[in-house]
Protein backbone atom coordinates (compact mmCIF):
# COMPACT_ATOMS: atom_id res chain seq x y z
CA UNK A 1 0.00 0.00 0.00
CA UNK A 2 1.62 3.67 -0.78
CA UNK A 3 1.88 6.01 2.14
CA UNK A 4 -1.35 8.53 1.28
CA UNK A 5 -1.89 11.00 3.16
CA UNK A 6 -5.61 10.98 2.39
CA UNK A 7 -5.87 8.19 4.79
CA UNK A 8 -6.57 8.23 8.75
CA UNK A 9 -6.15 4.87 9.77
CA UNK A 10 -4.26 2.05 7.23
CA UNK A 11 -3.88 -1.95 8.30
CA UNK A 12 -1.24 -3.67 6.85
CA UNK A 13 -1.98 -7.34 6.62
CA UNK A 14 -2.69 -7.69 10.04
CA UNK A 15 -3.22 -10.97 12.14
CA UNK A 16 -3.92 -11.43 15.75
CA UNK A 17 -4.22 -14.95 17.72
CA UNK A 18 -5.51 -15.63 21.45
CA UNK A 19 -4.53 -18.99 23.19
CA UNK A 20 -3.24 -20.02 19.46
CA UNK A 21 -7.06 -19.87 17.95
CA UNK A 22 -7.14 -16.97 15.09
CA UNK A 23 -9.07 -13.86 15.82
CA UNK A 24 -8.13 -11.89 12.73
CA UNK A 25 -6.05 -12.92 9.89
CA UNK A 26 -4.50 -10.95 7.09
CA UNK A 27 -6.54 -8.14 7.47
CA UNK A 28 -6.07 -4.77 5.23
CA UNK A 29 -8.58 -1.60 5.67
CA UNK A 30 -7.70 1.81 4.74
CA UNK A 31 -9.79 4.73 6.28
CA UNK A 32 -9.95 8.25 4.76
CA UNK A 33 -9.45 11.73 7.00
CA UNK A 34 -13.27 12.34 7.40
CA UNK A 35 -14.60 9.34 6.75
CA UNK A 36 -17.15 7.65 8.84
CA UNK A 37 -16.25 4.06 9.40
CA UNK A 38 -18.52 0.82 10.88
CA UNK A 39 -17.09 -2.36 11.41
CA UNK A 40 -19.78 -5.22 11.65
CA UNK A 41 -19.91 -8.60 13.16
CA UNK A 42 -21.19 -10.98 15.81
CA UNK A 43 -20.00 -11.04 19.28
CA UNK A 44 -16.53 -12.22 19.19
CA UNK A 45 -15.56 -11.47 15.68
CA UNK A 46 -12.47 -9.43 16.92
CA UNK A 47 -14.18 -6.09 16.02
CA UNK A 48 -13.16 -4.61 19.48
CA UNK A 49 -9.47 -6.03 19.62
CA UNK A 50 -9.39 -4.46 16.07
CA UNK A 51 -10.11 -0.94 17.63
CA UNK A 52 -7.83 -1.76 20.91
CA UNK A 53 -5.12 -2.65 18.06
CA UNK A 54 -5.58 0.88 16.23
CA UNK A 55 -4.55 2.60 19.43
CA UNK A 56 -1.96 0.17 20.31
CA UNK A 57 -3.50 -1.00 23.26
CA UNK A 58 -2.81 -4.38 21.87
CA UNK A 59 -0.16 -5.41 19.17
CA UNK A 60 -0.64 -7.58 16.59
CA UNK A 61 1.04 -10.89 15.63
CA UNK A 62 2.09 -9.58 12.10
CA UNK A 63 1.34 -6.96 9.70
CA UNK A 64 1.71 -2.70 10.43
CA UNK A 65 -1.12 -0.38 11.53
CA UNK A 66 -0.44 3.53 10.57
CA UNK A 67 -2.49 6.50 12.25
CA UNK A 68 -1.92 9.74 10.24
CA UNK A 69 0.79 7.74 8.31
CA UNK A 70 2.53 6.82 11.47
CA UNK A 71 3.86 3.26 12.00
CA UNK A 72 2.41 2.85 15.60
CA UNK A 73 3.05 -0.77 15.87
CA UNK A 74 6.88 0.48 15.56
CA UNK A 75 6.89 2.54 18.69
CA UNK A 76 7.34 2.19 22.36
CA UNK A 77 5.12 3.72 25.17
CA UNK A 78 6.84 7.59 24.48
CA UNK A 79 5.87 7.08 20.98
CA UNK A 80 2.24 5.51 21.16
CA UNK A 81 1.72 8.27 23.79
CA UNK A 82 1.85 11.11 21.88
CA UNK A 83 -0.15 9.38 18.75
CA UNK A 84 -2.72 8.98 21.09
CA UNK A 85 -3.18 12.66 21.79
CA UNK A 86 -4.64 12.84 18.21
CA UNK A 87 -7.10 10.16 19.13
CA UNK A 88 -10.24 9.92 21.38
CA UNK A 89 -11.52 6.92 22.39
CA UNK A 90 -14.93 5.74 23.72
CA UNK A 91 -15.07 2.48 25.36
CA UNK A 92 -18.00 0.61 25.74
CA UNK A 93 -19.14 0.89 29.36
CA UNK A 94 -17.56 4.91 29.32
CA UNK A 95 -14.96 3.47 31.50
CA UNK A 96 -15.74 7.01 33.76
CA UNK A 97 -14.13 7.36 37.21
CA UNK A 98 -17.11 6.67 39.59
CA UNK A 99 -14.92 8.92 42.45
CA UNK A 100 -15.41 12.34 40.76
CA UNK A 101 -17.67 14.37 38.78
CA UNK A 102 -18.81 14.71 35.23
CA UNK A 103 -16.80 17.87 34.70
CA UNK A 104 -13.45 16.06 36.60
CA UNK A 105 -13.65 13.42 34.58
CA UNK A 106 -13.52 15.88 31.15
CA UNK A 107 -10.72 17.99 32.99
CA UNK A 108 -8.40 14.72 33.50
CA UNK A 109 -6.92 14.17 30.50
CA UNK A 110 -6.86 18.17 30.13
CA UNK A 111 -4.85 18.03 33.08
CA UNK A 112 -2.32 15.28 31.72
CA UNK A 113 -1.56 16.49 28.31
CA UNK A 114 -2.07 19.82 27.53
CA UNK A 115 -0.20 22.69 29.98
CA UNK A 116 -3.32 24.09 29.96
CA UNK A 117 -4.53 27.25 32.80
CA UNK A 118 -7.27 26.19 35.14
CA UNK A 119 -9.27 28.90 33.71
CA UNK A 120 -8.87 27.65 30.36
CA UNK A 121 -9.99 23.89 31.24
CA UNK A 122 -13.04 25.14 32.39
CA UNK A 123 -13.47 26.88 29.76
CA UNK A 124 -13.35 23.53 27.23
CA UNK A 125 -15.20 21.78 30.07
CA UNK A 126 -17.83 24.03 29.99
CA UNK A 127 -18.08 23.78 25.97
CA UNK A 128 -17.51 20.20 25.38
CA UNK A 129 -20.74 19.22 28.03
CA UNK A 130 -22.52 21.84 26.36
CA UNK A 131 -21.86 20.57 23.14
CA UNK A 132 -23.40 16.91 24.22
CA UNK A 133 -26.06 18.93 26.24
CA UNK A 134 -24.86 17.75 29.77
CA UNK A 135 -24.49 21.38 31.22
CA UNK A 136 -26.97 20.23 34.31
CA UNK A 137 -24.95 16.81 35.30
CA UNK A 138 -21.64 18.59 35.70
CA UNK A 139 -21.97 18.31 39.49
CA UNK A 140 -23.16 15.07 39.20
CA UNK A 141 -21.38 11.70 39.87
CA UNK A 142 -21.33 9.23 37.18
CA UNK A 143 -23.06 6.29 39.36
CA UNK A 144 -25.66 8.79 39.57
CA UNK A 145 -26.48 8.84 35.97
CA UNK A 146 -28.39 6.39 33.48
CA UNK A 147 -26.84 4.57 31.46
CA UNK A 148 -27.44 6.86 28.34
CA UNK A 149 -26.01 9.83 29.81
CA UNK A 150 -22.93 8.01 31.40
CA UNK A 151 -21.53 7.24 27.34
CA UNK A 152 -23.16 10.64 26.41
CA UNK A 153 -20.61 11.76 29.47
CA UNK A 154 -17.73 9.20 27.76
CA UNK A 155 -18.20 10.53 24.62
CA UNK A 156 -17.70 14.56 25.55
CA UNK A 157 -14.70 13.29 27.51
CA UNK A 158 -13.26 11.33 24.14
CA UNK A 159 -13.47 14.57 22.31
CA UNK A 160 -11.97 16.90 25.44
CA UNK A 161 -8.59 17.50 23.31
CA UNK A 162 -10.35 17.98 20.26
CA UNK A 163 -8.87 14.66 19.02
CA UNK A 164 -8.58 13.92 14.68
CA UNK A 165 -9.80 10.57 14.91
CA UNK A 166 -12.40 9.22 17.44
CA UNK A 167 -12.79 5.46 17.94
CA UNK A 168 -15.91 4.20 19.52
CA UNK A 169 -16.85 0.54 20.68
CA UNK A 170 -20.61 -0.06 20.16
CA UNK A 171 -22.07 3.09 20.84
CA UNK A 172 -25.75 1.98 21.16
CA UNK A 173 -24.60 -1.43 23.45
CA UNK A 174 -26.22 -0.83 26.51
CA UNK A 175 -28.32 2.22 26.47
CA UNK A 176 -31.97 2.37 25.98
CA UNK A 177 -33.57 3.45 22.15
CA UNK A 178 -34.38 7.33 23.05
CA UNK A 179 -30.53 7.00 24.36
CA UNK A 180 -28.98 5.83 21.51
CA UNK A 181 -30.97 8.07 18.79
CA UNK A 182 -29.27 10.95 20.82
CA UNK A 183 -26.16 9.18 20.48
CA UNK A 184 -26.38 9.00 16.82
CA UNK A 185 -27.66 12.29 16.47
CA UNK A 186 -24.25 13.60 18.19
CA UNK A 187 -22.10 11.40 16.17
CA UNK A 188 -23.77 12.10 12.65
CA UNK A 189 -23.05 16.09 14.07
CA UNK A 190 -19.84 15.37 14.33
CA UNK A 191 -19.62 13.90 11.01
CA UNK A 192 -21.46 16.69 9.43
CA UNK A 193 -20.23 19.55 11.12
CA UNK A 194 -16.78 18.94 12.02
CA UNK A 195 -15.31 16.53 9.90
CA UNK A 196 -13.55 14.32 12.19
CA UNK A 197 -12.51 10.92 11.21
CA UNK A 198 -14.98 8.42 13.35
CA UNK A 199 -14.01 4.84 13.43
CA UNK A 200 -16.88 2.51 15.36
CA UNK A 201 -17.92 -1.08 15.64
CA UNK A 202 -21.45 -2.73 16.12
CA UNK A 203 -23.16 -5.78 15.94
CA UNK A 204 -25.93 -4.89 14.13
CA UNK A 205 -26.20 -1.90 11.21
CA UNK A 206 -29.84 -0.87 13.39
CA UNK A 207 -30.14 2.85 13.93
CA UNK A 208 -26.36 3.59 12.70
CA UNK A 209 -27.31 3.39 9.13
CA UNK A 210 -27.51 7.01 8.04
CA UNK A 211 -24.06 7.28 10.12
CA UNK A 212 -20.89 6.06 8.24
CA UNK A 213 -20.02 6.43 4.94
CA UNK A 214 -18.72 2.86 4.46
CA UNK A 215 -19.14 -0.76 6.45
CA UNK A 216 -16.64 -3.35 6.98
CA UNK A 217 -18.28 -7.03 7.92
CA UNK A 218 -15.86 -9.13 9.84
CA UNK A 219 -16.19 -13.03 10.24
CA UNK A 220 -14.20 -16.19 10.59
CA UNK A 221 -11.04 -13.94 11.15
CA UNK A 222 -11.56 -12.12 7.85
CA UNK A 223 -12.96 -9.04 6.17
CA UNK A 224 -15.61 -10.31 4.00
CA UNK A 225 -16.96 -6.69 2.69
CA UNK A 226 -15.94 -3.21 2.61
CA UNK A 227 -18.57 -0.82 1.00
CA UNK A 228 -21.51 1.42 0.97
CA UNK A 229 -24.57 0.69 2.71
CA UNK A 230 -26.08 0.02 -0.43
CA UNK A 231 -23.49 -2.61 -1.10
CA UNK A 232 -24.02 -3.34 1.64
CA UNK A 233 -27.81 -4.54 0.96
CA UNK A 234 -26.92 -5.98 -2.56
CA UNK A 235 -24.26 -8.00 -1.70
CA UNK A 236 -24.18 -11.85 -2.79
CA UNK A 237 -23.11 -12.82 0.58
CA UNK A 238 -26.07 -14.02 3.04
CA UNK A 239 -24.44 -13.30 6.14
CA UNK A 240 -23.51 -9.73 4.75
CA UNK A 241 -27.56 -9.02 3.83
CA UNK A 242 -28.61 -10.05 6.82
CA UNK A 243 -26.94 -6.96 8.68
CA UNK A 244 -28.67 -4.74 6.17
CA UNK A 245 -31.81 -6.86 6.59
CA UNK A 246 -31.85 -7.38 10.79
CA UNK A 247 -32.12 -10.48 11.01
CA UNK A 248 -31.35 -12.72 13.26
CA UNK A 249 -27.65 -13.61 12.83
Amino acid sequence: MNHDETKAVRFEQISKSFDAAPLLESVSLEIARGEAFCILGRSGTGKTVLLKLMVGMLKPDRGKIFINQEEITALDRAGLLRVRKAVGFLFQNAALFDSISVAENLALPLRHHRGKTENQIEDIVRRKLAEADLEKYRNKFPADLSAGLRKRVGLARALVLDPAILMIDDPSCGIDSIAACEMNRLLLDLKQNRKITLVFVSDRMGGVRRIPDRFAVLDAAHVIFCGSADELERSDNRLVRQFASHEDL
